[in-house]
């Protein structure tokens, strides 16, 4: 597989696409939204550079080189002859319907569709494919190029095949693949998504502010960031969206989304990739 295709050019999307550039394969990167994918090309090489001072790994190939192996477009067509495509679209299951009836009639019968979801079950996505041996769950961590592993979701018809080439192709980009079974929001965002409502709940609840909530997580739990500035990280507006899912998929209360996240999707305060989530970043938004 020397050309990857990348559906999506958000913020998972972009992360996608850089880490397969770097490692040297053929990208192309995919969105209806012209803005969105000239934004994704000002965005890769920003990361590139500010990547290599975290990895000196990452800097070996420069970002130009690295926008060098990708194609920006709009054409779902020119995956027509592309083996392997990484779906990133957000987490809206009407939009998932749309896509893989696109794709298909655009891929052929070997083609693998590797679905970077949050919490949709890969066992649903592949219902929506003439070729549901060839799906599978690739749950990306976001900053992708920066993470040493993915979550890897075997669905009820993924094939041996697929999962064997699967871990090749992450090997290849030095992720190392933590295989586990399909279930709605897997291990990391069932888990994950917890902490993130439950810290917003505190903060909404006006036991503590988002600082004091990160640092407690920080500085007593060791970890390397707090749930409210993994939930700007990732968007305010995809956690909704991901406790939703769960929601409706479990029924169970626990999954009931903070009013306060909705409030902030409201408010278009959807975390980095607005400027402004439980912490502003307008001054390193990128215009």
């Amino acid at each position: 597989m020397e050309e990857i295709g990348v559906i999506g050019a958000g913020v998972m999307g972009v992360g996608v696409a850089h880490c397969y550039a770097l490692a040297g394969y053929n990208v192309i990167l995919i969105d209806i939204d012209s803005e969105a994918l000239e934004h994704a090309e000002k965005q890769i090489f920003m990361n590139a550079r500010l990547y290599s001072m975290y990895n000196k790994e990452l800097g070996k190939v420069s970002p130009d080189e690295i926008l060098s192996n990708i194609t920006f477009t709009e054409d779902l067509e020119t995956l027509g002859n592309v083996n392997y495509i990484i779906e990133n679209i957000s987490e809206d299951w009407e939009k998932k319907k749309d896509i893989y009836h696109t794709l298909y009639n655009i891929c052929s019968s070997t083609c693998i569709l590797a679905a970077n979801t949050s919490c949709i079950s890969i066992s649903k996505i592949a219902s929506l494919t003439k070729h549901p041996e060839n799906v599978i769950g690739t749950h990306y961590m976001n900053p992708a190029p920066l993470k040493p592993a993915v979550e890897v979701i075997q669905g009820y018809h993924t094939s041996e095949t697929t999962m064997n080439k699967t871990k090749e192709l992450l090997d290849s980009i030095n992720k190392n693949a933590i295989i586990i079974n399909d279930f709605p929001g897997f291990v990391s965002n069932r888990i994950s998504h917890l902490f993130m409502n439950e810290a917003a709940f505190v903060v909404h609840d006006q036991v503590a502010d988002p600082k004091s909530v990160d640092a407690i997580f920080k500085e007593c739990y060791s970890h390397k960031m707090g749930p409210l500035e993994t939930a700007d990280l990732i968007g305010i507006d995809t956690v909704v969206d991901s406790l939703d899912i769960l929601y409706q998929s479990f029924q169970d209360p626990k999954f009931r989304c903070c009013p306060l996240l909705r409030m902030m999707v409201d408010q278009g305060r959807l975390g980095k990739k607005s400027g402004e989530g439980f912490y502003n970043y307008s001054i390193n938004k990128v215009n």
